[in-house]
């Protein structure tokens, strides 16, 4: 009998699908956004550690899971990326739209130093 998915985890699944399948080894920068905060996690898929992790629940991010807040933590996980020497990652938006939050906090983490 087939498991039977919700449209948000069919959406996740094809996207985590398509990730694997370019990402020739290289670590993967997770979104995950709720509707009061957002988190980032650089995770190396090989070994199944989280190298480097964000959140907009830190102290030194003031603004939440607003879009200023995501701009925040973008910056955060690319510093933290580069620190434990990662700069080369594939973007995971895990279904969501790339758009608003999403958007902001990936543009951020490119001006920090990621590449995707």
């Amino acid at each position: 009998m087939p498991i039977s998915l919700k449209g948000s985890e069919r959406r996740k699944a094809r996207v985590r699908k398509a990730i694997k399948a370019r990402a020739n080894g290289r670590p993967r920068l997770s979104v995950h956004r709720s509707g009061k905060n957002i988190y980032a996690q650089i995770i190396d898929d090989a070994s199944g550690r989280t190298l480097a992790a964000a959140s907009s629940l830190e102290k030194d991010v003031k603004a939440g899971g607003s879009t200023e807040g995501a701009v925040a933590v973008g910056k955060l996980i690319a510093e933290r990326g580069k620190a434990a020497k990662v700069e080369d990652v594939i973007f995971d938006r895990g279904g969501y739209l790339y758009h608003g939050r999403v958007k902001a906090l990936a543009d951020a983490a490119r001006e920090g130093g990621l590449k995707f």
